[in-house]
């Protein structure tokens, strides 16, 4: 075990990295490139090797992509890496003070250090009414065949317009079926990018042959003959296939009675550290950022926290970097991209520096007299002028020069 309180770790002991996605591949690289010579041991509940998740919404949906070309390191790979790899298997208990883990079947592993890297699940409203959502390979294979049984006389039904809602949306859109979203809130994605912007990028789906409904929400699902989906305003959907997108929940279930606080995710402080000893990666690790607890889902996020734990790990509590990181998102539906950088709060007032809401733009957050984030619609060039910004911490103004230069 390690030395001491807050010690580094040794580079010759045991880690046991507990999630087999991109932040747990992302933590063992860099526990292996920062000089850890030890014992690595990965643990996956899915039996495939670590694979990319943002193209299951769309290159692997639409049939661009056969499966395997999402795999990020196939066993090969993880094999050079020197990686015990445990797949097909669960982390079931945790007791943090000795970090013991358990296994789904029954084996125990005690390790110096552990990365908490389990991901998130989506809720899965009507599952029980055939209602599917996409998170795993398995979850894109069974849409892909869904919409394929259907055709293209068929009508897919997407529950919640929020990113990966309506990049399944895009994608079956092109693939030239009839769909529609359905968004119980008034305006989509507002509480990610707010009102105006949601309000524009909502507009996509309309632009591109796309049924929105927003302001109601899906109150039953029954299976007559085919699938109807009965709205809170009364009214009723058929649907050949149904697909709900409304968001996710950290896999903490395993944790309770670990030690370890939870709340919206394992907490972790600046560093990563969600005890001494354990730190925390991707969609499952709440950490402070910019005076508040949060979890980040993004895809560049996951990398960056598995790098930042590996880092931290190996530095051990008392000397590790703070985590400081710029939250930077990005969608691809229909012909369009939509990027983000920084974390808009709920306050925060919109200005337009470039283009407009009603085609491509670049929209600038201001958080009182600060640069809180920048959005773009098929604006990459502008937006990635704001990375420093947001980086340092500039103040509005700063960001406002900086879009002057545009032209």
């Amino acid at each position: 075990m390690s030395p001491g309180r807050g010690a580094p770790l040794d580079p010759d002991g045991t880690v046991a990295v507990v999630g087999g996605c991109l932040a747990g591949l992302r933590a063992a690289e860099g526990l292996r490139r920062g000089g850890f010579r030890g014992r690595l041991v990965v643990v996956g509940a899915e039996a495939h090797p670590p694979y990319d998740r943002p193209p299951l919404s769309k290159q692997v949906l639409t049939g661009a992509w056969e499966p395997g070309r999402a795999t990020l390191k196939d066993e090969a790979g993880l094999a050079e890496l020197g990686i015990e790899a445990r797949l097909g298997r669960a982390a079931v208990s945790f007791d943090a003070d000795v970090r013991r883990l358990e296994l789904d079947d029954g084996t125990t592993l005690i390790a110096d250090g552990v990365v908490l890297a389990t991901g998130a699940i989506p809720r899965r409203p009507f599952a029980e009414e055939g209602v599917l959502a996409l998170r795993t390979l398995e979850d894109c294979a069974a849409i892909r065949e869904a919409l394929a049984r259907a055709g293209l006389e068929g009508h897919l039904v997407v529950i919640g317009a929020g990113f990966i809602g309506s990049e399944v949306a895009a994608a079956a859109a092109g693939l030239g079926l009839r769909v529609t979203v359905v968004e119980a809130l008034p305006v989509p994605l507002a509480p990610a990018v707010g009102e105006v912007v949601g309000a524009a990028l909502g507009r996509l789906h309309e632009h591109h042959g796309v049924a929105l409904r927003t302001g109601v929400g899906v109150t039953a699902v029954r299976r007559d003959g085919s699938t109807v989906l009965e709205l809170a305003d009364g009214s009723t959907l058929k649907a050949d296939v149904v697909v709900a997108g409304v968001g996710v929940v950290p896999q903490t279930g395993w944790l309770e009675g670990s030690g370890l606080t939870l709340g919206n995710g394992v907490v972790c402080d600046q560093a990563l550290f969600a005890a001494d000893g354990v730190v925390g990666a991707g969609d499952v690790a709440c950490f402070p950022f910019r005076g508040e607890q949060v979890r980040i889902e993004h895809w560049q996020m996951a990398a960056d926290m598995g790098a930042a734990a590996a880092e931290a790990l190996l530095a051990g509590r008392a000397a590790a970097p703070r985590f400081n990181p710029v939250p930077y998102f990005w969608s691809d539906q229909y012909q369009e991209k939509v990027q983000m950088l920084g974390r808009p709060g709920p306050g925060d007032e919109v200005v337009v520096v470039d283009g407009n809401l009603d085609g491509r733009f670049v929209a600038l957050y201001r958080d009182g007299s600060r640069l809180g984030a920048a959005l773009a619609l098929s604006r990459p060039r502008q937006l990635m002028a704001f990375r420093p910004l947001l980086q340092r911490e500039a103040s509005f103004d700063d960001a406002l020069e900086v879009a002057a230069s545009f032209g």
